[in-house]
């Protein structure tokens, strides 16, 4: 059992991640999840598979789920809230996922986070990146669409700790990932020095040269969090263009993030109206 959990672990998310079809991935996505489920219920305590379902799940709520609920929230209110609590639910299954992957290692791990996120964190160790980000992914994640809950908004502390030792053990994991993470984060933390503006610019640079020119997240990621929000639009117009020139088969390992980022590129584009407001000048 421990051997096929090696091997999932190990091979789906690679076979996943070069497909070209994302509807392909939509419909395969939720059978190879319940066959990680299914093979952690023998083995409860596989790394591997802990890990392949935190970040499973996170990546399918992402993909399929928030954005088809972003998607039609204009069209049908009450359709786009039950798929973003879906999202939520997939996302906190997700964050569970990682807190436990996290606690083969360093046992009582959830609950020392949640009593304080600093001092549990200092076991963690650079083999514990991805279970790290994955967790800080997920839970941000369920955060960023539940403004109405305060009780999981509480919870943002535990996600910054938990991506601030990631960067601290690691800051190139996965080609910038971590930093492409911090350019949203940075635009909600509280309290954090400087401009927030200022310290997302930074993480969006340093993803840049993490992750090269053919991939599109640091694009995505800075004109959605940052432009928004400084009513930047021609910035914001400027690099989602940017990424959907990207030619997904230049970077065969990314082909289906990048695919996925891309509609999101278009749906942004297409709420440009709404995200920006009109000036004098550009009445005239």
């Amino acid at each position: 059992m421990n051997q096929l959990g090696d091997a999932l672990a190990r091979g789906a998310g690679s076979t996943f991640a070069s497909d070209d079809d994302p509807e392909l991935i939509r419909g395969a996505l939720p059978f190879s999840l319940k066959l990680i489920e299914s093979l952690l219920a023998e083995s409860p305590r596989h790394p591997g598979l802990l890990l392949a379902a935190s970040s499973g799940f996170t990546q399918y709520a992402y993909a399929f789920i928030q954005q088809d609920a972003d998607e039609i929230e204009d069209r049908d209110l009450a359709a786009a809230n039950a798929l973003h609590d879906r999202a939520r639910r997939l996302y906190l299954r997700a964050r569970d996922y990682g807190l436990r992957g996290i606690e083969v290692r360093h046992p009582y791990f959830g609950k020392a986070l949640r009593q304080n996120p600093t001092a549990a964190l200092r076991a963690a160790r650079s083999n514990d990146v991805a279970l790290l980000y994955w967790t800080a992914a997920s839970w941000g994640a369920a955060i960023s669409i539940s403004k109405d809950n305060p009780d999981l908004v509480a919870d943002l502390p535990m996600v910054e700790a938990l991506i601030d030792r990631a960067v601290a053990l690691d800051e190139t994991f996965d080609h910038g990932a971590l930093h492409v993470f911090l350019i949203s984060l940075e635009t909600a933390r509280p309290g954090g020095q400087g401009d927030p503006a200022a310290r997302a610019k930074r993480h969006f640079e340093r993803a840049l040269e993490l992750s090269g020119q053919n991939q599109v997240a640091p694009l995505v990621a800075y004109a959605e969090a940052v432009c928004v929000k400084k009513q930047d639009r021609t910035q914001f117009k400027s690099l989602l263009d940017r990424a959907l020139a990207v030619n997904p088969d230049a970077a065969p390992q990314s082909r289906l993030v990048t695919l996925v980022l891309q509609r999101r590129a278009r749906w942004l584009l297409g709420q440009e109206e709404e995200l920006f407001v009109e000036t004098e000048n550009e009445k005239k």
